[in-house]
């Protein structure tokens, strides 16, 4: 007898989410001054605030700063096994706001809420599910927040083939 083998797939689906849940994401992620100065440079960011050590030491941080691109992009990865791990698309983001500085060395971790969660009107099977995300360091001083929304399917829609 010959079965095909499909694992179970992690993450949430649409039905899964319900507004005002709220989700501590884990593990946190320790910046380094390597992660700092690749993503600057990877990016094209030649600020020196990033990668010039000298200068930085000239500025009211006395030190350089980790990139805010590259804490963005950390913090959204960390989201993703709770939030986006079956999502078809990012549909945006918005109110992203820095309230705090992070330096190389700064421990950093990220909670999620779920503000609404709706049927897409175009898209059968499928929903939009918005979310606030708060992103803090060790101390608990928060350095930024954002409202992102996705595209999810419905666990059935994943479950007969109709989406990837």
């Amino acid at each position: 007898m010959s079965t095909t083998y499909r694992p179970k797939r992690p993450g949430r689906f649409f039905e899964d989410f319900s507004a005002g849940d709220c989700y501590e994401h884990w593990p946190g992620r320790t910046l380094t001054e390597t992660d700092n100065i690749q993503f600057s440079l990877m990016t094209m960011n030649r600020h020196p605030l990033h990668c010039d050590s000298a200068y930085a030491a000239t500025t009211e941080f006395g030190k350089p700063l980790i990139n805010s691109g590259l804490t963005l992009a950390i913090v959204l990865g960390m989201t993703v096994d709770d939030i986006s791990l079956n999502a078809i698309a990012n549909l945006g983001w918005k109110e992203i706001e820095l309230t705090a500085p992070v330096f190389p060395g700064d421990t950093i971790y990220a909670r999620s809420e779920v503000l609404s969660v709706r049927p897409s009107k175009t898209r059968p099977g499928q929903g939009i599910v918005t979310t606030r995300t708060e992103a803090f360091k060790a101390d608990g001083t928060v350095f930024m927040r954002f409202v992102r929304s996705c595209l999810v399917p419905a666990r059935a829609q994943v479950e007969t083939g109709h989406v990837s």
